[in-house]
Parts: structure tokens; sequence; C-alpha cells
């Protein structure tokens, strides 16, 4: 156990969005702000998350993640991230859970997200794992909602060099 640091890279589609029945599609506020529907397209995510692995089977990590959903749609998120994890010491499964809230100025502002992510973990060295998964997450935002579906890759590398099945010996 120990700290860790997490990139990942994430590619998703967007599964589509529902708009507020109640929001004035003709209103200046709508037509600048708020594209009516995103285009049914793929997502490109890249983050980073630094945490510690408080108990053998959770960890706990924050970082940032920017996503690029469309033309003018880039997000980028802090995020809090819940791990845990199934298994014992060659390969383990993971269940994460995510919330994130924006913090830079976009095409759409003040959009949080939050999802889950079902994973395998794999060592590749002594404090290296390499990590695979399916996510699917929903954004919100004043007026809209998207939901994302996709693949996440990504590295851990631990501070203790004996958290991989390759450090015991």
């Amino acid at each position: 156990m120990g700290f860790y640091i997490s990139p990942n890279l994430q590619i998703g589609y967007n599964l589509g969005n529902s708009i507020k029945e109640d929001q004035n599609r003709d209103s200046p506020y709508y037509q600048q702000y708020v594209a009516p529907y995103l285009p049914n397209d793929f997502t490109y995510g890249i983050g980073v998350v630094g945490g510690y692995h408080i108990l053998p089977f959770f960890a706990l990590g924050t970082g940032l993640k920017y996503n690029y959903v469309s033309d003018n749609l880039h997000l980028l998120n802090w995020t809090i991230q819940p791990k845990f994890i199934f298994g014992r010491a060659e390969g383990k499964f993971i269940v994460e859970f995510e919330y994130g809230k924006q913090f830079n100025q976009s095409n759409i502002n003040n959009t949080h997200y939050f999802g889950g992510k079902i994973g395998y973990q794999d060592s590749f060295s002594r404090n290296l794992l390499q990590e695979s998964g399916l996510f699917i997450y929903r954004y919100s935002s004043g007026v809209s909602n998207a939901y994302f579906i996709g693949l996440s890759f990504g590295a851990t590398v631990f501070s203790n060099r004996k958290y991989t099945v390759y450090g015991v010996h």
C-alpha cells in the first residue's frame, strides 16, 4: 500500500443528450450557450489521478481530467475517485466511481460529471500496473445532460515497491 499516481487515456461514444423541456429553445441564452444536441460522436480524454491506497481493497485519489467533446467544448475537470480492488496477487478487478467538476471556461460552463468504471489491473513490474476498463459517465450542465460510454487505458505507479506480485520475493 502507499501513494500512487495513475495517468490514463479514454475514448468514448456519446449516447445522446437530453434538454430539459422547460428550457425555451428560442431564448438567446439557449441559442448562444447550449447546442441542442451534441453530435453522436467520439470523445477523447486524458487524465491523471494521484492518491493513497488506504486499505488492501480500497484507494482514494484526486486529480485532473481533460475531455474533448466537440469543437469549442473542451472540459477540464477536477476529479475525486474512490477505487475498490478485488482479487489476489496477480490480476485484480477494479470498480471505480468518479465525480468531477469543470473549472475552465468553455462553450458550456459549470458542468459536472459522475460515473463509474469496471476494469482489470495486471502487474508489469515491482511497482507498476497496467489497467484497462469500461466506463460510463453522465455529464450535466444547467440545461442538458450527456452520457458517454467507452474504454479507458492507463498505468499506475506505486510508491511501495512491494505492491505487485513481482515485489513479493
